[in-house]
């Protein structure tokens, strides 16, 4: 056993000052250890352990020899995706529809925020209620409510078209409309949420910043420009991140049961997760779903790296790690 020099002891030296400081301040925060505990082994538990599975993006899994035994085959299910004629397009549409959904949703969940911030605090729990329910609602119901609008012949919008004497449109057919509807779609279940979140943060905002604009004569758009936002950029800024970090992740639901999976809406509507899905359904294979989520995930954390490092060169103390 190594022994601490007696010059070091009679000194203070790192032994003899930072075990004592550890046990310290592991009494002092014992009970919010024992809080996050239970959340520190789901993580573990769901999220790491599981984590050994990417092993089966380089292997020829079967069966009978399970995870650990079966053959290695390097890179071969990787082929599956980047060697496709679709990589292009699926890779494309992934990433772009995200960047849409990521800027919309921010824009307009602000803007819903910054609304409820004004209305009566009479009425604060129906519109929260009226916003918040989309979200809760299943992607097949979704799918329903957008075909009772989009069908062919009794399609709400249709019937409308009908009245100016315009020809029906055939929604399902038709690959040009579909990047605004399923922004549009994806705005009305997922703004809500997010408005309800940043309003938690506006209402937790203290009333005197307020208070004092308006004794220097600010108005309602000065106050919001100036004090609203700039206390909300941080929150906002750590959502964005979030949903970076998911930017080479499809919404499954949303582009398979919205779009009917009509062959006809792919070149605007196929992502990544579907295409996966639909290679699956008639391979069955695996390793090459293990490749396609290994390589959303690489290309995933890449992203939140480089986003968190420009945002960091900017804003330093708004940088998530």
């Amino acid at each position: 056993m190594e022994r601490v020099p007696a010059t070091l002891k009679a000194r203070g030296g790192p032994t003899a000052h930072k075990l004592p400081a550890v046990w310290k301040k592991l009494r002092q925060t014992h009970q919010l250890l024992v809080l996050a505990l239970p959340a520190c082994i789901f993580v573990l538990v769901f999220n790491y352990i599981p984590l050994y599975g990417l092993i089966v993006a380089f292997k020829n899994y079967n069966y009978r020899d399970g995870i650990l035994h079966s053959p290695w085959n390097g890179f071969e299910n990787f082929k599956f995706i980047f060697t496709s004629s679709d990589a292009w397009v699926i890779t494309r549409n992934t990433l772009l529809y995200n960047v849409a959904f990521i800027i919309s949703t921010l824009i307009v969940s602000v803007i819903l925020a910054l609304l409820l911030n004004q209305v009566s605090k009479k009425f604060i729990k129906f519109h929260q209620t009226a916003l918040f329910f989309p979200y809760f609602i299943s992607f097949v119901i979704v799918s329903y409510v957008c075909l009772a609008f989009l069908d062919m012949s009794h399609g709400f919008l249709n019937t409308i078209l009908s009245w100016f004497g315009k020809e029906p449109v055939l929604w399902y057919n038709e690959s040009q409309y579909w990047p605004y509807i399923l922004i549009l779609v994806n705005l009305w279940k997922n703004a809500g949420y997010y408005a309800i979140i940043y309003y938690t943060a506006i209402i937790s905002i203290d009333s005197e910043y307020f208070e004092a604009a308006e004794m220097d004569g600010a108005n309602i758009w000065q106050q919001i420009w100036s004090i609203t936002l700039p206390l909300l950029k941080p929150l906002m800024i750590l959502l964005v991140l979030l949903q970076v970090s998911r930017i080479f992740f499809g919404n499954f639901d949303l582009f398979y049961n919205v779009t009917m999976n009509s062959t006809l809406l792919y070149p605007t509507t196929d992502i990544i997760d579907t295409f996966v899905f639909r290679a699956l359904r008639v391979n069955g294979d695996i390793g090459m779903a293990s490749a396609a989520g290994f390589y959303q995930s690489f290309v995933g954390l890449i992203i939140i790296l480089l986003t968190n490092f420009v945002i960091r060169r900017v804003s330093k103390e708004n940088a998530l790690f």
